[in-house]
């Protein structure tokens, strides 16, 4: 284990934003990070365990006790059945470290989820989705410490208790550190059938029609980039937390309110989701609207941005800014995807 002090969370972090904290440990090591969680709780010292960072608005004000960097790492696959292949990786793996080697490995069903920063642990947290995949459809178990318990739980992907960008762990996000997950991925040399029509057009095929895996991981790549959803340390469109905001899922009479050219799919439970992009745009807030430190990308309405020289506070008003607007024009609350610490809406 490592141990700082006063360390910045801007470092961490893919907004590069972020005070500092008061104590900072990096561990590899899946015992030494469940002691280490259970130490800082049993002395009533806050602990935020901390990924890659890509989903976290940290305050200005910095974390006022231990920040758990994890750093573990780990993939054991098991194909002793022909047709399929379960795969346990640690918390600490690199997500699309991950989604590239099964790939390449012609192991169907995370292709549509290439490109998304963090780690494998962040994964289960709000349920990964994107371009018509999420991490519930192929993930069959989390192995879990529970704070509150003081032990090892593991859940299956029932119990796991998935949602549109939610899940038990994110409803509880001080109670449960992700400790390992594990995926059932069919073989195959095609991709799952594509189920998002943007995707669907970039490589060509109809909506549920199947191609090439490594054709399916290149469009999403390269629609993803165009987006300024790829990481790029030269692309300031690109230092955010991606989405800022979830696609709204409103009951029917709400939806009906909308404007009718407004985008509409059906939800769970008869309710319907709406585009939170298109909202944004039709509130009056354009590409790039905003200041010289923050603005929304110049590529995706959904992204809020650093410029440099930001602080959490200027992001903050930002979303406010864009939140209220929606509300305003058309009724909905918007709701923010990445985890706040220290901070609020």
């Amino acid at each position: 284990m490592r141990e700082r002090f006063d360390v910045p969370l801007a470092e961490f972090t893919t907004l590069r934003l972020g005070g500092p904290a008061k104590r900072l440990v990096e561990v590899a090591d899946t015992g030494d990070l469940i002691r280490l969680v259970r130490e800082c709780d049993a002395r009533r010292e806050p602990a935020l365990v901390l990924g890659g960072g890509s989903n976290l608005v940290v305050a200005d004000e910095g974390f006022p006790g231990t920040v758990v960097r994890v750093l573990t790492s780990g993939v054991d696959v098991d194909e002793a059945d022909s047709g399929s292949v379960t795969v346990r990786l640690s918390a600490g793996e690199n997500w699309d470290s991950f989604v590239e080697r099964a790939v390449s490995e012609r192991w169907v069903g995370v292709e549509a989820l290439s490109g998304i920063p963090g780690l494998v642990g962040a994964a289960p947290m709000q349920n990964v989705g994107a371009y018509g995949q999420e991490v519930a459809q192929t993930l069959t178990q989390v192995r879990a410490y529970d704070r509150r318990a003081g032990e090892i739980c593991v859940f299956s992907r029932q119990e796991c208790g998935f949602g549109y960008r939610t899940s038990r762990f994110k409803q509880n996000p001080d109670r449960y550190v992700v400790l390992d997950v594990t995926f059932q991925l069919r073989r195959g040399e095609l991709g799952a059938p594509v189920a998002y029509a943007e995707l669907a057009r970039t490589l060509d095929v109809a909506l549920g029609e199947q191609a090439p895996l490594a054709d399916v991981r290149a469009a999403v790549l390269k629609l993803r980039r165009g987006k300024g959803m790829l990481l790029d340390p030269a692309d300031r469109d690109t230092w955010s937390v991606g989405s800022f905001f979830t696609n709204p899922v409103v009951p029917p009479e709400v939806a009906d309110r909308l404007p009718p050219e407004a985008p509409r799919w059906p939800a769970e439970n008869g309710l319907v989701k709406t585009s939170a992009a298109w909202l944004i745009e039709h509130a009056g807030f354009a590409k790039g609207h905003g200041n010289g430190v923050v603005r929304l990308s110049t590529k995706h309405t959904l992204a809020l941005t650093n410029r440099g020289g930001a602080a959490t506070a200027d992001l903050l008003a930002l979303a406010r800014e864009v939140r209220d607007g929606v509300r305003k024009e058309f009724g909905i609350e918007l709701v923010n995807e990445p985890v706040l610490v220290g901070c609020t809406l």
